[in-house]
This record gives C-alpha cells, structure tokens and sequence, in this order.
C-alpha cells in the first residue's frame, strides 16, 4: 500500500503517488456532485453480534450489492439459522432489486457470513481481498483443515486487488485495501459512500483491535488515515457498533469529516506512535471475540459450512491451547 501524506497539497489531502485513492476520491467527488450518481444505503442491525449489514442500490437501474450479511448461529446448540439473511432477501425483494456483488470487507471473527446462503437465493458474486490467501494460510494451519482445503482463494468468486473499480448498475465504486485489523481488509468506495468494515468505528468508540494472526496496529493507522484523506464529505459506513459509554443507541453512520475531527483514536493530530502505544496497550485487554472460532472457520471458506463427514454431520474444530 502506497504510503500517503494526510495533509499535503492536493485533492482531499492525498499524496498524488496514491492512485488507488485518487480514484476513490474521484468517485465520491463525482457522486456528491451529481445526487444520481449516490447509492441508496439500507442497514441491517444484528444486536447479538453487534454487526451492520448493508443493502447498496442505485437507484436508477435497481442493481445492488449485499455488504457482510451475518449468518445467525448459536454455539451452545451448534445451530445455525437465517433470521438476519432473511431480512434482507426480504428486502431485496420487496425493493425489486437484483443483486450484483456480495461483498465481504473481510473473513470476520465475531459472525458466520450469510453471503452463500443469499447467493443461492438472489444471486451475485462473492468478493473479497486478495489477501485472504494470507488469512487461509495462517487459519488453515490453525485448525489443521488438511490438503482438501484451498488456501488459493478459489472459495470467493472474486478477489479484490487495490485499486480495483466495478460498478453496481450506473454507480461507480472503487476498492482499497486497508490492512491492519486484518491482512485482508477491503474498503468499497460506491459513489459517496464508503463502506470501512471493521477498520474504524464511530468517533466516540475509535478503532479496530489490531491483535488477532497477521493484524498490526501500526499498519491499521496507516489504512485509518487513507481512508481518511478521501474527501471530507463522504458518507462513512461501519461494519459494528457496541455503544460508546453515554450513548444509549446503536450507531454506523458517520462522516470523514466527523471522523477526522473527533475519533477518540486517531482524530487529525493524533500521531502514528501515539495511537500504537494507545491500541496495543488496550489489545491485551480485550478478550477474544465469543465466535472467532466457528466464524474463522466458516468466513475462510467463502461463508461455507465445512463438508460433511462419514456420518453426514458437519463439524466445527476448537483448537485447545491453541490461541
């Protein structure tokens, strides 16, 4: 990732070797210029993960795109089910939509990915970073999933490089990575709106822990700071809310702008060092999220369940002493 200077001469701040951001923030300066050019954004709150899932449509052609959409599963059963997927097929429908891309921003560690499910029922290619490849090395040998499992990426229908542009219907989006929180972070640029995945929170709750197998709390400064260097204005889309204390209510939405000035984090003036000492420091106490282990499991594959064994049961592993 091409480093870039937040406050040097330019467009929205950004460096002029940043081509991948020069083009995102092209994108967003086209669509607030022209309100057709803008995305209508639907959000999907799951309060037992925590997660916002999003419906992204334009709204000239009704073509959409599906953002991390949480497979509901209970691990004290092992069960799984399709409330929250439901939701949004229901949606999809009710809008008249047809459905692009199912676009995961990374292999998540809090909730399984219901992106299969909803493709066999409306369609569209599973996308992510190229760098999943990473992620499935690292996790692939974690739970021993043998030769069978591809660490190749062939799971997604498409791997997102940085820089990449696609379309969903008239509306132009563009890709950049944003590691850190993971190797394998996305961030989707579709008109206006950007959408961070687990990068960056609300300003009054901050950043992304930087602690799990491949993260690197100084990497995800850098990536924070990319995105924010795209125009100030630009709606800002967040994959998870946990209440910042004195807040009451659930919240995703937000601003570059607001982000910028206010992020408890990594607001303008907070310095790379700063922020390392600051995440890591409060890494070591957090403690690992209640579904890494079957979400891993699941996400790595594309969202899909493991195979069946002899019995035609599907099983999930639970490394002991392993992490």
């Amino acid at each position: 990732m091409t480093q870039q200077t937040i406050d040097a001469p330019g467009k929205a701040g950004q460096s002029v070797q940043d081509a991948p951001l020069s083009r995102a923030a092209a994108v967003v300066d086209a669509a607030r210029a022209d309100p057709g050019r803008q995305p209508v954004v639907r959000a999907f709150f799951d309060e037992a993960t925590f997660t916002a899932s999003y419906v992204v449509h334009d709204p000239a052609t009704r073509r959409a795109a599906i953002i991390d959409p949480v497979l509901d599963f209970d691990p004290a059963s092992g069960r799984t089910s399709h409330a929250s997927a439901q939701a949004i097929a229901d949606h999809v429908v009710a809008e008249g939509l047809t459905i692009d891309w199912l676009l995961e921003t990374h292999a998540h560690a809090d909730h399984l990915s219901a992106a299969p499910w909803l493709q066999q029922r409306l369609g569209g290619q599973i996308a992510i970073g190229r760098a999943i490849t990473a992620v499935q090395r690292t996790f692939g040998a974690l739970f021993n999933a043998g030769p069978d499992f591809a660490r190749d990426g062939s799971q997604f229908d498409r791997l997102f490089d940085d820089g990449d542009c696609f379309t969903i219907g008239g509306l132009e989006a563009a890709v950049l990575h944003v590691p850190g929180h993971t190797p394998a972070d996305l961030a989707y640029v579709i008109g206006d709106a950007v959408f961070a995945g687990d990068t960056i929170f609300m300003p009054d709750y901050g950043t992304a822990r930087a602690d799990f197998p491949g993260g690197d709390a100084g990497q995800l400064y850098r990536s924070i700071r990319r995105l924010l260097s795209l125009p100030r204005g630009a709606r800002l889309f967040l994959c998870h809310d946990y209440k910042a204390p004195g807040r009451d209510v659930f919240a995703w939405e937000t601003t570059v702008g607001a982000e910028r000035d206010g992020n408890i984090h990594v607001r303008d003036g907070v310095s790379e060092g700063e922020f390392v000492a600051m995440r890591t420091a409060r890494d070591r106490t957090l403690d690992m999220p209640r579904l890494i282990l079957p979400s891993v499991q699941v996400n790595m594959r594309g969202g899909r369940l493991p195979e069946p064994e002899a019995n035609g049961t599907r099983y999930l592993k639970l490394p002991i002493d392993a992490i």
